[in-house]
């Protein structure tokens, strides 16, 4: 059973921990995703997303640049277990040469600076994706996040601002470059601008279902409809406040503040039921090819009924026994993706 997996931060992490000077590295390590963990989920891909807290960074195009050179540094340094993709082909190649496959992707498309010449460098340095926002507005456009008059966020409430001009030249342009557009994070209006100005298949790489929680980071039915419609696909994000809306803080413990000590994790728990109930929704909406994975690993700070990237398998076994055929599980494991990578990647 193969694996492909839409969004992780643990690229992130390792760099910001080895900027501290302290060891993580990508082969072995105390996150959700080292290259050992990996092999035993049976990993055919990961997208390794140089994520840039904009608010945090003095130099947020110096900090994603840092991140990408740890990226191949670590690449390098494993390159009888793993090797970088920039096309489809090179999945296709590693998979024969018994590798699995990495691709590089960006979350905060503010490090591209309302500028597409250095769009074009991010795709000569190897990115195949980009999350356009974050958390905060940008140059491309708005994410779908608000705050009250008290500056408090409001995970229940959804942004219906679009897209900026450069925005919809950044898009096209990524689409003739063959670079995945990725609306996880993006506002309402984005979405349907991405939809109503691209023609080629894009993501939503790290998000759930808005019917079944209702926070603003999920997928409405009807953006569910559209995206399957343009052949694009949604990965499950394992964040526990995105898959129940049970004992839900003021504030969301992914995505606002992403990053933690290894191990300090709340007490909350993704459970494998909650994933497959999403997972149950999106195909009744939008039918068997929509729906793949994007973990949010090293990203989200509350465990996994599943522990890590080595126990994905047990969420196959529960599609499965939940009636799910096993071609189907494959498909949301693997297959919509590596379908969507063969269309868009050049």
């Amino acid at each position: 059973m193969n694996v492909i997996d839409m969004h992780c931060d643990t690229i992130a992490q390792i760099y910001r921990t080895q900027n501290q000077k302290e060891t993580q590295r990508l082969l072995s390590n105390n996150l959700c995703i080292d290259l050992q963990k990996m092999k035993l989920g049976g990993y055919m891909l990961q997208n390794f997303a140089m994520f840039v807290d904009k608010g945090e960074e003095e130099n947020p195009l110096e900090t994603a640049l840092g991140m990408i050179d740890c990226y191949y540094q670590e690449l390098n340094e494993n390159n009888d277990w793993i090797a970088p993709v920039f096309s489809y082909e090179d999945i296709v190649k590693n998979q024969k040469n018994g590798k699995m496959s990495a691709m590089l992707t960006l979350e905060e498309g503010c490090v591209v600076k309302g500028q597409l010449s250095l769009l074009r460098i991010f795709y000569r340095l190897g990115v195949r994706m980009i999350a356009l926002t974050w958390n905060y507005e940008n140059e491309i456009g708005v994410p779908n996040l608000t705050t009250d008059e008290a500056g408090t966020p409001r995970f229940d409430k959804r942004n219906s601002q679009g897209l900026t001009e450069f925005g919809i030249e950044m898009i096209q342009e990524m689409e003739r470059l063959g670079m995945i557009v990725d609306v996880s994070h993006l506002s309402d209006g984005g979405f349907w601008d991405v939809l109503h100005h691209t023609t080629q298949p894009f993501v939503a790489s790290h998000s759930d279902a808005a019917s079944e929680c209702n926070v603003c980071r999920n997928l409405t039915d009807d953006m569910i409809r559209a995206l399957a419609d343009r052949g694009g696909v949604m990965g499950l994000n394992y964040c526990h406040d995105f898959l129940t809306e049970s004992d839900k803080p003021a504030a969301l413990s992914a995505d606002t503040s992403i990053f933690m000590d290894a191990g300090k994790q709340t007490k909350k728990i993704s459970r494998m039921e909650d994933m497959v109930r999403h997972i149950k929704h999106i195909v009744n909406i939008g039918g068997i090819e929509v729906c793949g994975l994007g973990s949010d690993f090293d990203g989200i700070n509350n465990s996994v009924e599943f522990g890590n990237a080595s126990g994905v398998q047990q969420l196959y076994e529960a599609l499965v026994k939940s009636g799910f055929s096993e071609d189907d599980a494959d498909k949301i494991f693997y297959k919509n993706v590596l379908r969507v990578y063969q269309d868009v990647l050049k």
